[in-house]
């Protein structure tokens, strides 16, 4: 599975080691009480439709960068501090990645999940 960012038909893997947090737990715990994730990982958060995401930092030591997406169509990208950061968007799929793995994704890009 690979996270893959696709401004004007140009293919950038943003993650090759993909996380589904498909259960409500999972989505709960998110990154949290981990010392670290790999350069090319992204957890990925999938929602049963379109609403407004919150994530937060709590127990989370490291930067993130947060990507909003309703249909593959980036509505927010953010990069949210260590422990006190938080950040929301509309989404129905949310991504975390290392900080600065987003660089140069912008809202209205594509970004897929890709099995």
């Amino acid at each position: 599975m690979r996270v893959v960012h696709d401004p004007d038909g140009r293919d950038r893997t943003l993650a090759s080691d993909v996380e589904v947090a498909e259960s409500l737990v999972r989505q709960g715990l998110g990154l949290m009480f981990r010392r670290s994730i790999p350069d090319d990982y992204a957890l990925v958060f999938p929602f049963d439709g379109a609403d407004t995401r919150f994530i937060h930092m709590v127990f989370v030591p490291f930067p993130l960068d947060a990507v909003w997406l309703v249909d593959d169509e980036v509505q927010a990208v953010e990069t949210v501090p260590a422990w006190t950061g938080t950040g929301r968007a509309r989404a129905d799929t949310l991504l975390e990645l290392p900080a600065g793995a987003a660089d140069g994704v912008e809202e209205g890009d594509t970004v897929v999940v890709r099995c």
